[in-house]
């Protein structure tokens, strides 16, 4: 499970290893989103040449396309995707309680309609386990409230009571399921609360007695202050076990992936790598001191503006990608102007191994302390 190996002398930040079905992980670490089964635009070998110990793919998306039974007849996600490392699923809460108009709420589970065909569908956090077993899920996310920002305390307060009472119903599940398996998969708790001191305290408590093998920061980054979710993470952690890892969900941009990296956490994931990547931003290390007392250690680049159309310098001259190794920023801009796909492939390797490398980089500077 988590091994920690090392605590910072000088922050929270923590060395560790994760032990999973399909192997050992290196924290802290990034997690590159393939929502789908598919990191947009790059094949498994390219993801695994840029350095990703882990991916992350969608319960809720996979479980209505391609459906179970295609994904069962592949022997699971990682054959179906030709992916050999680990994965790990979200159970699909956040998604299903995005869908607001389209699904109804009950102590029992969530009820939704499919997006492609309309039907009817009633999500249980026990029905959440046995997808991500069919899946084959090396990490398995509980199925939880995330209640929105802003959100009244009475809100917050039924997600995290409803939150809880999933957690303890995904748990047995996870328990009578898996009870002859001598190999399992993970199972992580997510604390809500919203950014109410107490209900933090009360998810981050009533979980852990809960005894999952992780924890996750849920509800996060959805549009409040970002000063109060690390006024939020500050207060949680201390009620975290050491022993267990710590993900933050949805996180970030990279001066917030280090500060949460120097509050104690362990894991991340999100869109923006890939996602500005499509949109032709781009990321480029700007010193080489350290990460973990640098405010301002990299700038952003729109690889779209005019003054790059006869720039002939790599993205970045330090950077050893495959992108930054082999062409221009005038060619990028110019496989963006005439929207070739080829633009956004080069530039989401490009922001993932900027990604991956930052991780990569904390670690190491971790061990030398």
């Amino acid at each position: 499970m988590f091994k920690l190996i090392k605590k910072s002398n000088q922050s929270q930040a923590r060395l560790g290893k994760l032990t999973t079905a399909h192997g050992v992980i290196d924290t802290p670490f990034f997690m590159p989103i393939a929502t789908r089964a598919a990191v947009k635009g790059l094949i498994p070998e390219e993801l695994e040449n840029l350095g990703a110990q882990i991916i992350l793919s969608n319960t809720y998306h996979l479980f209505l396309r391609p459906g179970l039974e295609i994904i069962k007849k592949s022997d699971g996600l990682h054959k179906f995707m030709h992916w050999e490392k680990p994965i790990l699923t979200d159970s699909g809460g956040y998604q299903v309680f995005s869908l607001e108009k389209n699904r109804k709420i009950k102590d029992q589970g969530v009820e939704f309609q499919s997006e492609f065909d309309g039907k009817k569908i009633f999500l249980t956090p026990e029905k959440a386990v046995e997808i991500q077993k069919i899946l084959g899920s090396d990490i398995m996310m509980v199925l939880d409230e995330c209640a929105p920002y802003p959100a009244s305390y009475d809100e917050a307060s039924r997600a995290v009571i409803r939150t809880t009472n999933w957690a303890q119903s995904s748990r047995t599940a996870f328990d009578k399921i898996f009870k002859k398996n001598r190999v399992k998969p993970l199972i992580f708790g997510i604390i809500q609360g919203s950014i109410f001191k107490d209900l933090r305290l009360k998810s981050a408590k009533d979980l852990v007695k809960l005894n999952f093998d992780g924890y996750a920061l849920g509800g996060f980054m959805v549009g409040e202050p970002i000063k109060d979710t690390f006024k939020m993470i500050k207060l949680v952690e201390a009620e975290l076990p050491e022993n267990k890892a710590r993900y933050l969900m949805g996180a970030g941009k990279p001066e917030q992936i280090v500060q949460a990296v120097k509050a104690g956490i362990d894991m991340f994931d999100c869109v923006i790598p890939t996602r500005n990547a499509r949109h032709g931003l781009l990321y480029v290390m700007t010193n080489n001191k350290s990460l973990m007392t640098e405010k301002n250690f990299y700038q952003e680049i729109h690889i779209t503006n005019s003054k790059y159309k006869d720039d002939i310098k790599p993205i970045d001259s330090h950077c050893e990608c495959y992108t930054c190794q082999n062409f221009s920023r005038a060619y990028l801009r110019h496989l963006f102007m005439t929207n070739e796909p080829l633009g956004q492939r080069l530039t989401t390797i490009h922001n993932l191994y900027f990604y991956l490398n930052l991780m990569k980089n904390i670690r190491e500077e971790l061990k030398k302390e």
